[in-house]
């Protein structure tokens, strides 16, 4: 066992075909980081996440390139490629001024369907320039049907909104959208923004990392009210991302190797449950709408009541 990855306990009873759609797999010692990065994690290898998976009963997962790769997608593909594409799709980070279209064909031959823009990272704040981002992601990946997923704060998703028209692919909001439970109310433009962009039927928002969108400890209950309207409104346009191994700390030097946060799964996955209410519409979320967009093999299902068009 990995002493630098905090053990995840079991987690009975979830739906086959069930699948993580936000983790990360670091493997310095065969794929080096990238120079220079904000931070520098431990190793949490591909062994190491099916364990992780293992003990949640997790069959499936999509792969995000983390910052800390930079655009060098190899440990990506390679995780990919031992776990199978069945099992196993990924979100690359490219150079979007630079990335050639035989590049793009690789990584979607190697199980790449989309790819990353990680705006929250570099604390993106000019509008203007988030604006050229997602329409420069847009037109990289429409031949390939891929997603555009984004990682940024709330503040930009009326940027997003306003672009949506020249996007033909999905857009996938990372971490509840960036939205907080404190913001997350009619009256704040953010709030109204994702709900506009839901009821578009062209954007995705994970239900992950609630550690990261709560204001709360564990377990994170302020989060019940956002989570639970997106639920009723949107069930088949959410996901769940474990977001393992929880990189993320609170005063970042990459000289020094920062170890990652001990983050309770099984409490995330019940939280989960409980905001559903039904096992159909818990099915939906962490089985139907990933296969529907990441093109795993359909699993059959009792349908939920009541989705969104």
């Amino acid at each position: 066992m990995n002493p630098s990855v905090p053990p995840v306990p079991s987690f009975p009873g979830l739906p086959p075909g069930s699948t993580d759609t936000h983790l990360h797999v670091f493997e310095p010692a065969a794929f080096p980081y990238a120079t220079p990065r904000s931070y520098t994690p431990g190793a949490a290898s591909f062994e190491d996440m099916v364990a992780m998976h293992s003990a949640l009963g997790i069959q499936r997962c999509v792969l995000v390139q983390p910052s800390v790769y930079g655009v060098d997608n190899r440990c990506l593909l390679s995780a990919v490629a031992r776990s199978g594409q069945d099992r196993c799709r990924a979100i690359a980070v490219v150079d979007l001024d630079r990335v050639t279209a035989a590049e793009l064909d690789v990584l979607h031959a190697g199980g790449v369907r989309g790819v990353r823009l990680n705006l929250a990272v570099r604390h993106e704040a000019d509008l203007q320039r988030a604006r050229e981002q997602f329409l420069q992601a847009a037109r990289a990946i429409t031949r390939l049907g891929w997603c555009v997923q984004v990682h940024c704060s709330g503040d930009l998703l009326g940027v997003l909104a306003d672009v949506l028209n020249h996007f033909v692919v999905p857009v996938v909001l990372d971490h509840f959208a960036g939205l907080r439970p404190s913001i997350a109310h009619d009256e704040h433009p953010a709030l109204r923004a994702l709900l506009q962009l839901l009821a578009s039927g062209r954007v995705v928002v994970k239900l992950s990392a609630d550690y990261r969108a709560s204001e709360a400890a564990e377990p994170h209950d302020d989060l019940a009210p956002l989570a639970r309207r997106l639920i009723d409104q949107h069930a088949d346009r959410l996901l769940w991302g474990s977001d393992w191994p929880h990189t993320g700390g609170a005063n970042r030097n990459p000289a020094v190797i920062e170890p990652f946060r001990s983050v309770n799964l099984p409490g995330a996955l019940a939280r989960l449950r409980a905001w559903c209410g039904d096992v159909a519409v818990l099915e939906q979320i962490l089985v139907h709408n990933p296969a529907r967009l990441y093109g795993f093999v359909a699993v059959s299902s009792t349908p939920v009541q009541g989705a969104s068009t």
